[in-house]
């Protein structure tokens, strides 16, 4: 990492680089020097921007969280009725969790077990990126009952939690078995919820 770039971006540099580890590994797994050496910034740089690892655990699934809910606002801002809007965002998520691309993988479902019991600062931050997407799921179910999408006597908020859960549940089962069916029947379970099974 260039020594004089800006502090933002040499910040930036070592969640980024921090991601990728964290996704793979855990959070207990990767050590300080692994991210140093990845990095490549030296251990004082470190201790200027995050006074603790467990401090930069914060950081980085809230960097991770501010990118997230950046692109489902963008998938549920495409074109089509809301009740499409949520298939899309379910379809994404199917592709990332079943596709190569490790990047791509739900860090929220890799440290959520993990660090819940380790670090309070740490799932306070999951606990708050799961509440902004869960928000989310709400408002786009409330704009399919606006739109005739989705019926109108349906519980907007129950049906967002419902198949968020399911999804998050999914991805872990699918984690533990080494195996997507678990997401296909995540899948094929939102759509009957959704009145989509038509559209498979």
């Amino acid at each position: 990492m260039n020594a004089t770039a800006p502090s933002s971006d040499v910040r930036q540099h070592i969640l980024d680089v921090a991601h990728p580890l964290m996704l793979r590994k855990g959070f207990t797994a990767v050590g300080l020097s692994e991210i140093l050496a990845a990095a490549q910034v030296p251990k004082g740089s470190f201790y200027h921007y995050f006074g603790s690892k467990e401090a930069f655990g914060e950081a980085v699934l809230d960097a991770y969280f501010t990118a997230y809910l950046t692109r489902v606002d963008a998938l549920m801002a495409a074109p089509g009725t809301a009740a499409q809007a949520l298939l899309r965002f379910f379809d994404d998520w199917l592709d990332s969790q079943t596709g190569n691309e490790a990047q791509s993988r739900c860090l929220a479902v890799k440290l959520g077990a993990e660090v819940c019991d380790l670090s309070e600062s740490m799932r306070t931050a999951l606990a708050r990126g799961t509440r902004g997407v869960a928000e989310r799921l709400t408002r786009c179910v409330e704009a399919a009952k606006a739109d005739g999408s989705l019926p109108a006597a349906t519980d907007a908020p129950m049906l967002a939690q419902t198949l968020y859960q399911s999804w998050f549940g999914a991805s872990l089962l699918a984690k533990i078995s080494r195996d997507r069916a678990p997401l296909d029947i995540a899948m094929a379970n939102t759509r009957q919820q959704l009145s989509l099974a038509q559209h498979a």
